[in-house]
């Protein structure tokens, strides 16, 4: 296939997938009239959200997002297209330093916030400037946890979160003879696709016995590991790493798991987790839950400090509990609904159903709400290549997975938004053609 066909077939899924970030905008002047002055750290997907969110709604309004890194806002989602060589940088970038001087947003990149003080109504850069807000959003987002093993920073050995770390892997990758895998979850295995479509035979490692073992069964986690198998991927179960063994010049060259198996690498990819990026809510008082918790209008226990995206532990108004997610679509809702109660105070409230998809074999793969969680599930095996999963807490969906088949996802997202009880009838979870009309009565109820 070539790269023109392959960018506007990804572009295509995408579009289906996740609603584009809007490129114009009309500001309604009676919303807000008067000048308030917002900060935001942090231009993922969840600071850019709220950032186009609060010029709609506050168009006199002077706003300020400042990142670390030194690129304006990139599509996460693709950044893996891009590793295995599908596509090229141009179609990654979503928003460029025009974008937000036309909005007039003071964008700062390659600006490290030091310090905030909530008393002041200010915030601290690593170049001494001192910045005043009325409200403050935080979107730092994570970065990728360290596996605390010997020799585990050698080079040759990456995590992927980042427009660069993609950048950095694509040009190792392309190179490499052996590769092996750390991480059995949704990151894990982008980069085992990676290497699968770079050609390059790697190892899997997983610690249980199965890929993302808390969300899929052994029957439909197979479906899956055929489908790294086909691609040189070979899924090693019961394992995990002990310690890397190194070269003279400090390059990896070996994987030895805690079994001593030794394993031919050079090339590391991990992907553990995240180490959510709370330095700045050390010192001063503001509440913690592996996460800062924000309410449903995504306000922390600070005065004016709001908080978005992957280091959110939020009232999940569906589930009734605090609940965290970290994908694409809700870091994104989640900016959005934050700008405009920072706006207006408790204006709308985050009710979200999220889901992620998966590309990279002959069939397509869907997960969505939480799908770990739960009190009891059902699944159903339908082919080689089509399950499906739905996991129950108190009689109700909470989340699922879909593989081959994804027409039921509408349905389940429905009966989990509402809330729709099913214990009578999980049967009917199963069926091929799922409707809405199945839980007519309890429905109506």
């Amino acid at each position: 296939m070539g790269l023109e066909n392959t960018v506007e077939r990804l572009s295509i899924d995408l579009s289906r997938t996740f609603a584009p970030i809007a490129t114009h905008f009309r500001a309604d002047p009676k919303r807000v009239s008067m000048t308030e002055s917002y900060v935001i750290i942090g231009d993922g997907i969840a600071g850019s959200s709220a950032a186009e969110t609060l010029r709609e709604e506050a168009p006199d309004a002077e706003i300020t997002v400042i990142t670390d890194e030194g690129e304006a806002l990139y599509n996460r989602i693709l950044i893996k297209e891009f590793a295995k060589g599908k596509l090229p940088e141009a179609p990654i970038s979503i928003h460029d330093e025009a974008w937000y001087d036309e909005r007039d947003i003071d964008l700062q990149l390659n600006t490290l916030v030091t310090d905030i003080d909530p008393d002041g109504h200010t915030v601290s850069t690593h170049d001494g400037e001192t910045i005043g807000y009325d409200k403050l959003l935080i979107a730092t987002g994570g970065t990728p946890t360290q596996l605390p093993v010997d020799n585990s920073d050698a080079d040759g050995i990456h995590h992927f979160w980042t427009f660069q770390d993609a950048r950095n892997i694509r040009e190792h990758i392309e190179k490499a003879d052996s590769a092996t895998i750390i991480g059995a979850g949704l990151l894990g295995i982008d980069l085992a696709a990676i290497c699968g479509a770079q050609e390059v035979e790697a190892n899997y490692l997983m610690r249980g016995e199965c890929w993302w073992r808390y969300a899929l069964t052994e029957e439909g986690a197979e479906i899956m590991h055929d489908a790294m198998r086909e691609r040189g991927v070979t899924p090693v179960f019961g394992s995990g790493v002990d310690h890397f063994e190194t070269d003279d010049d400090g390059h990896v060259v070996a994987t030895v798991d805690p079994n001593g198996e030794r394993y031919e690498s050079d090339f590391v990819g991990i992907a553990i987790g995240l180490d959510f990026n709370l330095e700045l809510l050390q010192d001063f008082e503001i509440e913690m839950d592996d996460g800062v918790v924000v309410d449903k209008y995504m306000r922390t226990s600070a005065e004016d400090i709001f908080a978005a995206g992957d280091l959110t532990r939020f009232d999940d108004v569906i589930l009734g509990e605090r609940a965290q997610n970290g994908s694409w679509g809700s870091a994104k809702e989640q900016g959005t609904i934050a700008a405009k109660n920072m706006v207006e105070a408790e204006s709308e409230e985050f009710r979200w159903v999220s889901s992620y998809s998966i590309t990279h074999f002959d069939f397509p793969f869907l997960s969505f709400g939480h799908p770990t969680i739960g009190d009891e599930y059902v699944s159903k095996k339908y082919s080689e290549t089509e399950w499906r999963r739905v996991a129950l807490k108190d009689g109700k969906v909470v989340g699922g997975v879909l593989i081959g088949d994804l027409a039921p996802q509408s349905t389940l997202k429905q009966l989990m938004r509402e809330q729709v009880y099913v214990a009578d009838n999980t049967e009917a979870l199963l069926e091929e053609s799922l409707s809405i009309d199945d839980f007519a009565a309890a429905h109506e109820q």
